[in-house]
């Protein structure tokens, strides 16, 4: 499975963007994505994930960023989105998507749990 990131940008604190990870070479339906976020200096951090199409498709997010992010995605297109909201500078980071299988709802946070992971975008949230 080879992924995608894109959609990153410029913009001021308080304001939207979507990000996108499209998939190519798999069936993407069967794959738990998850969004991951490494700023300057500082580890990489699970920013939320979605399930499989097979395992419900639930999502699981973070304190940081819960109420604000919202991940969804189309199997149809091979993509999942992660719409962030009311950003902050803190919010400033590389976004990766990354995606695995056959995992249970409390392993989506965990980084070692994915086998394929997209060149990542970068989001900038100016003050």
């Amino acid at each position: 499975v080879q992924l995608q990131a894109y959609g990153g940008g410029l913009v001021q604190a308080g304001d939207s963007l979507k990000l996108s990870c499209s998939a190519s070479g798999g069936t993407f339906g069967t794959y738990t994505v998850g969004w991951f976020r490494q700023a300057p200096g500082k580890e990489r951090e699970f920013v939320g994930g979605i399930r499989s199409r097979q395992s419900g498709g639930r999502t699981v997010y973070p304190d940081a960023v819960k109420g604000r992010f919202t991940i969804s995605r189309d199997n149809a297109k091979n993509t999942v989105y992660l719409q962030m909201n009311s950003l902050k500078p803190e919010d400033t980071a590389v976004y990766y998507c990354a995606a695995g299988q056959n995992m249970i709802l409390s392993s989506v946070a965990y980084q070692n749990r994915y086998t394929y992971w997209g060149q990542g975008t970068q989001v900038t949230v100016s003050s």
